[in-house]
């Protein structure tokens, strides 16, 4: 509860996720859930740390994963800090595709704006499920389509071009 206690010039509490053990359906879990009050669930050195330490204790105990996303991914002005070395943000995507290999499921429930490295988490899951309506998943949504191209776009038609581009290329 106390990671990033005054660690930073700015509030972190709890490094901007809540991590914990607990049953469902009687199995117990490894839940892992950004905070979307903090920076809007972006990630600081020490929210990787914990987040990091959670999927290892999961690994270890082999507990499924479920991530509760919602996520800008990692928080731009401390993004030097986030990936330094072979323990930074990446290294919780690996971490996935490694359990996923050693049959430990990973789960994400996707439940608001999910973009950048915040989408990977998703991606890399071997289910998500999504909150109609609310859930979104990109690595650039429409703040960075609107400062890429000037055009205003919903996150919803954003959505459907995805779709639609990604269809086509099958």
């Amino acid at each position: 509860m106390l990671a990033g206690h005054e660690l930073y010039e700015e509030a972190l509490p709890s490094a901007g996720i809540i991590t914990g053990i607990g049953p469902v359906h009687g199995r117990l879990c490894m839940l892992v859930a950004n905070d979307p009050t903090v920076k809007g669930g972006t990630y600081y050195p020490i929210t990787v740390k914990k987040h990091l330490r959670a999927q290892e204790i999961a690994s270890q105990c082999k507990l499924p994963c479920i991530y509760l996303v919602d996520s800008g991914g990692a928080y731009l002005r401390k993004q030097a800090d986030v990936f330094p070395d072979k323990d930074n943000f990446g290294r919780i995507f690996y971490n996935q595709a490694v359990m996923s290999a050693e049959g430990i499921p990973q789960i994400a429930l996707v439940l608001d704006f999910c973009t950048a490295g915040g989408a990977y988490i998703p991606a890399m899951a071997d289910e998500s499920v999504m909150v109609k309506g609310n859930g979104t998943v990109f690595l650039a949504g429409p703040p960075l389509a609107k400062a890429a191209t000037g055009e205003e776009v919903s996150k919803e038609d954003l959505g459907v071009l995805l779709c639609i581009a990604r269809h086509q290329e099958f």
